[in-house]
């Protein structure tokens, strides 16, 4: 069949693109690339990013002097009699144009710029908050999806175990040699596993559905390999004050903190007046002398007591409501960390039991059960139940490790950081 070629050429494109999607789509997807593809994704950052660029902006702004303001008028002009709206007959009347300029005293407009570039450090420890949040996020969705892969890939070679008994209970049935309840014992063993295959599919489609939050729908169908270095942290020696200060959501206190300070030296500088010149000339009649004026206003602050004085006090308590939200922060991330910590080597303690001592334990006993209803010394019923108790105990130290590992990532991205190194697991 003859096809135009403009179509052949876009079903070939459409051909390629798609065999490149599939190829690409098959491409396994580590958690290093998983974090990177969030944190270009995250469109959280480029929000904190403009805001940084505003407020950079504001602080050159605020350091400069308020715009002079033009005045233009007309002084004294007659209302009434024969020189009624004259302009240039009596000699009162003036034609002025002047200028007048606000002189803020240079503390003050210092002062002002700094608050603005506090305001820019604030956004930066936000950002950086939000970077570590994105990093964190993005690893348990990871964590999630790679342990629920695990998780069935170790169920389908039960199944398929399972699935050859079956066919050796029928055998063993037609011959004679086994019962007809240990044909219908292994096929429910079958479907057992089977529905235990599809609770960790949901799981699984659960688990690339938040994970498509972070690294878009695409990539979250692609497989997950190669787990973190959960076994180890820079937080498992002694917590120290100074690398909790280090959190971002500190940081972002501590530029709060310096803010209000700042605003509080500024109240404390508005309890000097600042003054305010202007200049006019006036034009009057061809008949009269053209007039020069200048002049200098201050603010008369003759109430302090109730208007500066009470800004100044209203600034210091703002200071001292940021250092308490300061101390309780790091209070509250100090528990946290601990509590983190302890589930964390917890976790790697139970972990450690599990596969030298309850794994091989379970191995063997369902191995030794097999063994003996092979040799017709037990039914196929209790190699079953032992085959169950293995993969039950297998599935365990599986959930287990993803608790741990959650708990690993929670610790390892409470501050962000770019490198991080993956090494391939080891199913138990």
């Amino acid at each position: 069949m003859y096809f135009p070629f403009q179509l052949r050429g876009g079903a070939i494109a459409a051909l390629v693109f798609v065999t490149a999607a599939a190829s690409w789509a098959a491409e396994p997807l580590t958690l290093v690339e998983a974090q990177r593809m969030a944190v270009d994704r995250s469109q959280q950052l480029v929000a904190h990013g403009a805001l940084s660029a505003a407020a950079r902006e504001q602080a050159v702004a605020a350091g400069q002097l308020p715009d002079p303001v033009l005045k233009l008028g007309i002084d004294n002009l007659p209302a009434n009699g024969p020189d009624r709206l004259g302009l240039t007959r009596d000699f009162m009347t003036m034609r002025r144009i002047g200028i007048m300029q606000d002189v803020p005293r240079l503390e003050k407009r210092q002062l002002r710029a700094q608050k603005f570039e506090h305001e820019v450090e604030r956004i930066q420890a936000q950002r950086q908050l939000t970077l570590a949040n994105v990093q964190r996020d993005t690893a348990l969705a990871w964590l999630d999806r790679y342990y629920a892969q695990a998780q069935r890939d170790l169920l389908l070679q039960q199944v398929e175990e399972t699935a050859l008994q079956v066919q050796a209970a029928d055998s063993a049935f037609r011959t004679g040699r086994g019962t007809q309840a240990d044909v219908f014992a292994a096929r429910a063993a079958v479907i057992m596993l089977q529905d235990r295959l599809s609770q960790i599919d949901r799981q699984s489609r659960s688990a690339t559905l938040m994970l498509a939050r972070w690294v878009g729908a695409l990539a979250a169908e692609r497989p997950a390999i190669g787990s973190p270095p959960w076994q180890s942290t820079p937080l498992q020696g002694d917590i120290s004050s100074e690398h909790l200060k280090r959190h971002p959501e500190l940081r972002v206190i501590s530029a709060e903190i310096d803010a209000a300070e700042t605003e509080a030296r500024l109240a404390q500088a508005n309890k000097k007046a600042d003054i305010s010149v202007e200049a006019s000339y006036a034009q009057r009649g061809p008949a009269f002398s053209n007039m020069l004026s200048i002049g200098v206003s201050i603010p008369l602050q003759w109430d302090q007591k109730n208007r500066q004085n009470r800004e100044l006090g209203a600034k210091l308590v703002m200071v001292d409501e940021a250092r308490a939200r300061y101390e309780d922060m790091l209070r509250k991330n100090e528990a946290e960390v601990r509590v983190l910590l302890n589930e964390w080597q917890t976790g790697k303690d139970r972990l450690a039991r599990y596969r030298d001592e309850l794994i091989p334990t379970a191995r063997q006993r369902s191995e030794a059960t097999l063994t003996a209803y092979r040799i017709g010394k037990s039914d196929l019923a209790a190699g079953l139940s032992a085959r169950r108790d293995e993969i039950d105990v297998r599935m365990q130290a599986l959930i287990l490790e993803m608790e741990t590992a959650r708990s690993w990532a929670q610790l390892n991205f409470l501050i962000p950081d770019d490198g991080r190194a993956t090494i391939t697991r080891e199913l138990p």
